[in-house]
């Protein structure tokens, strides 16, 4: 319950964040920088003087929206190669298992560095980025999970009757690798979370006047010394949503929401 409430909550946050922030996100709205907890400022004010919890909600959607938009095209994708390496003819098979080998090999920050650095940094190109570099787990995931589904003896008969191979993918193996592929989307979102938090800590993520969760521990990292909440509450911020989404994948693990089986 606990990790179904902390993603409830950012989730909700994430939509109606900027709505209910009590000052604009980019608001010169006090002298004092780096200010502690008030009743005006309750998380404090960051290295300008502005309202970190504003900061926070604002920055929400960008922290939560590009992640989970990463999240859904890499775990699309890779559902999608893995299927089509499990039921395709060998050779496909061979192509595309070696292909993604080789990108898996490729240190996924890396790879973000790289192209950011040549190409600039944007929400989309953020989020293509992030995407393709979890691909290849994705792919690699729902491979074996087909591979195990296709030797299943109700695929068996499946094949038996003649039916195609597009049938088989769509009917028989796929409803069948949607509960484990949540399970690592849920893990993917987490990691993606994590990447996009480093990006943004090394000014290669959201870009002023914008600011997501790593941003904002970034620009006022100098405000650690001073144990200023200003860089606590982001992090923390982004403690709470890893954690919250590990907790409730495993507790629906634990009640094998996740597990696979014949088609009902």
């Amino acid at each position: 319950m606990i990790g179904a409430v902390l993603v409830l909550f950012w989730l909700v946050i994430a939509c109606i964040g900027p709505l209910i922030a009590p000052h604009p996100g980019g608001a010169f709205t006090s002298a004092d920088v780096f200010a502690s907890y008030s009743a005006a400022y309750p998380l404090g004010t960051d290295y300008l003087g502005r309202d970190i919890l504003s900061r926070i909600l604002i920055g929400t959607r960008f922290t939560v929206g590009i992640a989970l938009a990463a999240a859904v095209l890499a775990s699309t994708a890779g559902t999608c190669f893995g299927l089509c390496a499990a039921v395709a003819p060998r050779w496909v098979d061979e192509v595309l298992s070696r292909v993604f080998d080789a990108l898996v090999s490729i240190p996924s920050k890396v790879l973000a560095l790289v192209v950011i650095a040549a190409f600039g940094s944007g929400n989309t190109l953020l989020i293509l980025v992030t995407a393709f570099a979890y691909i290849p787990g994705a792919f690699r995931i729902s491979r074996s999970l087909a591979v195990n589904l296709m030797t299943l003896e109700y695929v068996q008969v499946a094949r038996a009757r003649g039916e195609k191979l597009l049938y088989i993918a769509r009917v028989e193996v796929l409803p069948n690798m949607i509960h484990p592929m949540l399970a690592d989307f849920g893990l993917r979102f987490v990691f993606i979370v994590l990447l996009l938090s480093g990006l943004s800590f090394l000014g290669l993520g959201v870009q002023p006047p914008n600011a997501d969760w790593g941003s904002l521990v970034r620009e006022n990292i100098g405000g650690l010394a001073e144990g200023s909440p200003a860089v606590l509450m982001p992090a923390l911020a982004i403690a709470s949503l890893t954690i919250g989404v590990n907790l409730l994948i495993d507790n629906l693990r634990r009640r094998g929401a996740f597990g696979t089986g014949a088609p009902k």
